[in-house]
Formats: structure tokens, sequence, C-alpha cells
């Protein structure tokens, strides 16, 4: 367990890859906390990375243990792919030539994992959706994802950030009768409905 984005537990660097999703689940936990507090008057506190066998964040309600897993939903691909560049430049603290640069580097460049490029496949394919129905379906899609796996944790929530500025609080409001939330390992599972924090968590189980 550790507050530093860019090495393990015992020290070894990260890569850039983890790196950058570590930066990711780190600003959506620091969202849904603030928002909580505000929400409930309850604090929540001390947030802290985990290795894969753990939920993503650990941190303290009202001075008790619980976990965060973190799942971010995006509209398409290219949605995925400039966040993603934004938040290695933050990371790295300097701005990444584009992909088309002769000045870029191998280095520069996040290089997706097989399980990256499935999910920016698999984001290609919503395209020719309905906003509605991509929302539906991206939604769905991370729900019955997580639900699937086990964590090492008396107590997990599921925090869902959304990425997309395509979606607002009100999409989701309307097609919450759409969402079959599968059963799962987590106590409650909430979305973020603006990527900025700037609108209270919607409560979906």
């Amino acid at each position: 367990m550790t507050s530093d984005i860019h090495h393990y537990d015992n020290g070894k660097p990260l890569n850039l890859s983890e790196s950058t999703k570590r930066q990711l689940e780190r600003d959506a936990a620091k969202h849904f906390l603030r928002l909580y507090e505000q929400m409930y008057q309850t604090p929540m506190r001390n947030i802290s990375h985990n290795e894969p066998s753990r939920p993503d964040i650990s941190c303290h309600l009202d001075r008790k243990p619980l976990d965060l897993e973190i799942a971010h939903l995006y509209a398409n691909a290219s949605e995925a792919k400039i966040l993603s560049r934004e938040i290695i430049e933050q990371v790295q603290g300097h701005k990444i030539p584009p992909e088309n640069s002769d000045t870029l580097e191998p280095s520069d460049t996040l290089k997706p994992s097989d399980k990256e490029r499935e999910l920016l496949n698999y984001l290609s394919d919503l395209f020719e959706m309905s906003s509605q129905q991509r929302l539906i379906t991206a939604l769905t899609r991370i729900l019955n994802s997580k639900s699937q796996k086990s964590y090492d944790s008396p107590h997990v929530w599921l925090v869902i950030r959304n990425a997309s500025p395509l979606w607002q609080a009100q999409d989701f409001q309307q097609c919450m009768q759409h969402f079959n939330i599968p059963e799962s390992p987590f106590e409650q599972i909430w979305l973020l409905p603006e990527f900025d924090g700037s609108q209270l968590p919607i409560r979906l189980f």
C-alpha cells in the first residue's frame, strides 16, 4: 500500500502506463471522497494505492478501512487516448509531441497492453450506436466485467467516473431504469457523472 504513483510498494518503478492509471484512479478517488463528505458530512481520508490483488484505492470512511475499485467510462476510443495523453503530460511534466511528429520518442508514448487494446477496439465498436444506447452498453460492460472479479478486501465499493463530455448527469438519470446491476462483490456502486467532480455522485447500488 503506497501513496506513490511512480513506484510499487517494494520501491520498484512503475512503467508509464501503470503510473498513468494510478494518476487517473487517484483523481477519481479524490473527487469521490470530497463529494461523499459533502453529501453525508462523513469524513473520508487517506488515499493510498494497492497492488493488483487488492482494489485500486484504500481509504478510511469515518476512520474505518474501506477499499475503492475505480473504473472510467468512455464513449469512444479517441476519448480514452486523449485522456491518457493528458495524464502522461501531468506525470512527466512536459508536453508530448503529436503522434506524427518526428521528435516523438518511443519512451514518450503510452504503449497499450493487450487488455487496453481490447478496450480501445470495443470503444471503436460503440461509434455506430446512439448516445443513449452507447451509454447503456458502455456502463453495462463495466458493471458486468467488475462483477466477475473477486477482491482481497472485506469492504469494497465500485466508483465509476464518467470520462466523456458526451454524457451528463441527466443522461444517467434518464437511463437508470435500463441498467441491470448484476450480483457483485461490491457493497455499494457509485457513478461520478462529471469528470471534474462538479456534480454529486449517483448511487447505482
